[in-house]
């Protein structure tokens, strides 16, 4: 299923405004009417400068980040913690650490709502039909119905391509539908006057469907810039401010995050506890907490991967990290051209090519994803995403491919895209990868590196710089196979 018609950019940036300065908070959610006041959640203690304490590794930390949540330094962490490899990447999951603190105040909740495994749409949703599971509830949401692309499509459909267009859990998009709205319980829809029912109050996003790119994109944001270490507070809708307990897995931050923008400090503070979405999730899923599995791994590494044109070619460089899809974090992706192509859309005949050897498991207007281990399933593993593909010349779903072959010819189908290349993503187990960082991209020894803004930054090896320009002139030139 393409659904052509919501293709969001992810090579010019978008007016989402994923960080509204000033939300409007909306009433109760049904889910809470009946709720009783929270019971506060033990505080921390005020630690002191430099002190110590105990902490769990969860799955995706790395160094950087828990240096920034717990204001303190990566040396100082590997000081305390002289068993951490000198080439860490990821931390094992489990892992007992200790953690030189500096004291900030306004911590948060320490609640944990969701596992980081059951916030992406990774292995943990294979065998699940979005589809199905609305159908099979009495609520209005299963009969709704957004013309997208080139037909209708109904409530479990439309949940379905946003999970996978943002690799995001569906069950946790249909959690969020269930206690925002009711939509899978009460038989009766809204009133034709509940325009934003997810609370992003913006002409352009009328609507349960457009509310829910709104709210998949604002997840992102805050998932990815927690797990990146670029964000440990926030402020609430009254002005107050809010720090992110250091303690807290991306999910929950992100899911904190989300709530911030939409609720009033109260209501706020019931949604992310014990009775708010947590208590949804579990009635419509079963407890999330329940046999658990990490799915990112100890010291993750990308596999060997080529330039994403031919060997002997030289192409631009045109766009350093930016969005993979849809608008804000994750940077994960990065974009080529050809250098014959100086601005505008024009057709090319060069073709974008595997990276690594592996398969086409899904194909839609200007998209291509390529599998690298062979199990036929995006969600886990390995993945390659290319957007901007003509649609004339294009791989078939389907077919295997060995490195260097040819998927599609680059061009600016697919979004607005202010000229002809192909753009590039990564996932491992459906969660995006940083394009930056410690999983930097490496392409053929060539590592990326982020600029001071979004589409800015530069390809390095060894002493030699490319830099990131859509003017395609020759300091953003690279040869493949060289």
């Amino acid at each position: 299923m393409a659904l052509v018609g919501q293709l969001l950019s992810a090579c010019v940036p978008e007016p989402l405004s994923v960080i509204p300065a000033a939300a409007a908070s909306i009433g109760t959610p049904p889910s809470l009417t009946a709720t009783p006041a929270v019971t506060p959640l033990p505080t921390r203690p005020i630690y002191q400068p430099g002190q110590l304490v105990d902490y769990i590794a969860q799955t995706g930390d790395t160094l950087p980040a828990l240096a920034y949540r717990f204001n303190t330094t990566e040396n100082e962490i590997r000081t305390a913690n002289p068993n951490i490899p000198a080439d860490v990447t990821t931390m094992p999951p489990g892992m007992p650490m200790k953690i030189p603190i500096y004291y900030q105040p306004f911590w948060g909740s320490p609640y944990e709502i969701l596992p980081d495994s059951l916030f992406v749409d990774g292995p943990a949703q294979v065998g699940f039909d979005p589809v199905a599971f609305v159908n099979s509830q009495p609520g209005w949401f299963k009969n709704y119905e957004f013309f997208t692309g080139e037909a209708p499509h109904k409530g479990g459909e439309l949940v379905a391509q946003i999970a996978i267009d943002y690799s995001i859990s569906p069950r946790l998009l249909l959690a969020l539908i269930e206690f925002q709205t009711g939509a899978l319980s009460q038989v009766q829809p809204p009133s034709p006057e509940v325009d934003y029912p997810l609370g992003y109050h913006n002409y352009n996003s009328k609507g349960i469907y457009r509310q829910l790119l709104w709210a998949a994109n604002l997840l992102n944001e805050g998932y990815y810039r927690w797990r990146e270490g670029l964000m440990k507070e926030f402020d609430l809708l009254d002005g107050r401010q809010q720090r992110l307990d250091p303690w807290i897995n991306a999910s929950t931050a992100s899911l904190q995050f989300y709530f911030s923008r939409i609720y009033t400090p109260e209501i706020y503070n019931q949604a992310i506890h014990g009775e708010g979405l947590a208590r949804t999730y579990k009635n419509l899923f079963g407890d999330p907490w329940v046999n658990v599995e990490a799915h990112i791994p100890v010291n993750l590494h990308q596999p060997a991967l080529l330039f994403p044109f031919p060997s002997g070619h030289t192409w631009a460089y045109t766009g350093g990290p930016h969005t993979g899809w849809g608008d804000g974090e994750p940077l994960s992706a990065v974009d080529f051209a050809p250098p014959t192509v100086m601005g505008g859309c024009s057709a090319t005949s060069e073709f974008a090519t595997a990276m690594a050897d592996g398969e086409i498991v899904r194909t839609a207007p200007a998209i291509a994803v390529l599998d690298l281990d062979g199990d036929h399933d995006e969600r886990t593993g390995w993945v390659i995403f290319y957007l901007h593909l003509a649609s004339d010349g294009m791989v078939a779903q389907g077919a295997t491919l060995l490195a260097g072959d040819p998927i599609g010819h680059p061009s600016c189908e697919g979004g607005r895209a202010t000229g002809t290349h192909v753009h590039i993503a990564r996932k491992y187990n459906g969660e995006w990868i940083p394009a930056d960082g410690v999983l930097a991209f490496n392409l053929e020894g060539w590592t990326v590196n982020r600029g001071s803004s979004i589409y800015e930054g530069s390809l390095t090896r060894g002493a030699d710089t490319i830099r990131a320009c859509t003017c395609s002139d020759h300091s953003s030139h690279v040869t493949a196979g060289k």
